[in-house]
C-alpha cells in the first residue's frame, strides 16, 4: 500500500520502520496523517514478518508538532471535529494490542498530540537534542486527548506542571523521569535505536505477543484481578513450544529457534 503523509519499510530482520513524512507541516497529526498511521499499524500487525516496530520521522528537528491546530477553529460542524478525535484513542489503543514491540525513535521534538504517540510506543529513545512538552494551553486548548497517557507515564506533579505551564523538557531531564528509556547523541542515535530494535525482534514472538497483551491489559486491573489474569497468561505460556525451546536453548548455551506455536 501507497501512503501519502509516511513511509513504511520492513527489515529481513522483522524491524518494521514507521517514518512520519511531511517535514513541511512538521508532521502536524492531520486527519490524514492519523488515518494513515492507523492503518501502517494494522498492517504491521498483520504481518506475520514484523516482530517489532520503530516509529520515527523524516524532520531533522521535529518528530511532531502534534496536532494540527488549524483543525480546532475550522468552519465545520462540531459533531465533525468530535468525529474527527476518535482517530487519536484508536490510535493508542492500537499500539497498546499491537502484539508486538514498539519503539520511538524521537530523533526531534515530541510535542502535544505526538507527546502522546510517543508515550503508547513501549519505548523511547531520544537524540539527545529533542524536546518534550505539552504547549497547548499556550494557545487557548488543553491536552485533553493524551492526558490519560500522560498520568500514566509521568509522576502526578510533574504532569500538572507541563500541562498547565505548557513548557517543555529535554531529553536528560525526560530520561531522568522516566519518560525517555535511552537518550542518544546525533552520531549514535540510529544505532542505539537499531541495537534495541534488532534485540527486540529477535524474541519469541508468540511469547512477545502474550506478553505484551497482557502488560496492556493488566495495566489499569485491580491487583488481586491483575493477579489472577497473569497467573492464567502464565499458564497459557507454559503450554507453548517456544518456552521450551527458549529454556532448553539457555542450558544448550545456542540461540533458540523459535517455533511460534
Amino acid at each position: 500500500m501507497a501512503y501519502e503523509t509516511l513511509r513504511y519499510e520492513v527489515a529481513d530482520s522483522g524491524v518494521a520502520t514507521i517514518t512520519l513524512d511531511q517535514p513541511e507541516t512538521r508532521n502536524a497529526l492531520s486527519d490524514e496523517l492519523l488515518g494513515e498511521l492507523i492503518a501502517v499499524f494494522e498492517a504491521a500487525r498483520r504481518d506475520e514478518a514484523v516482530r517489532c516496530v520503530v516509529l520515527t520521522s523524516s524532520h531533522d528537528r521535529v518528530f511532531s508538532s502534534g496536532a494540527n491546530l488549524g483543525g480546532f477553529a475550522a468552519d465545520v460542524p462540531l459533531v465533525h471535529k468530535h468525529l474527527g478525535t476518535e482517530r487519536f484513542p484508536r490510535l493508542f489503543r492500537l499500539i497498546g494490542e499491537l502484539g508486538k514491540p514498539t519503539i520511538c525513535a524521537a530523533n526531534g521534538h515530541v510535542l502535544a498530540g505526538a507527546f502522546g504517540i510517543a508515550l503508547a510506543c513501549d519505548l523511547i529513545v531520544a537524540h539527545e537534542d529533542a524536546e518534550f512538552g505539552t504547549p497547548e494551553i499556550n494557545v487557548g486548548a488543553f491536552p485533553f486527548m493524551i492526558m490519560a497517557l500522560i498520568y500514566r507515564n509521568v509522576p502526578r506533579k510533574k504532569t500538572n506542571e507541563m500541562l498547565l505551564l505548557g513548557e517543555r523538557i529535554d531529553a536528560r531531564e525526560a530520561e531522568r523521569l522516566g519518560i525517555v528509556n535511552r537518550v542518544a547523541s546525533g552520531e549514535e542515535f540510529d544505532a542505539a535505536v537499531r541495537e534495541w530494535a534488532e534485540k527486540l525482534a529477535a524474541k519469541s514472538p508468540l511469547i512477545m505477543r502474550l506478553g505484551k497483551d497482557a502488560m496492556f491489559r493488566q495495566m489499569d486491573m485491580d491487583f488481586a484481578d491483575a493477579l489472577d489474569f497473569l497467573r492464567a497468561q502464565l499458564t497459557v505460556a507454559l503450554s507453548t513450544e517456544d518456552i521450551v525451546e527458549g529454556v532448553t536453548a539457555f542450558f544448550e548455551k545456542r540461540e533458540p529457534n523459535w517455533k511460534g506455536r
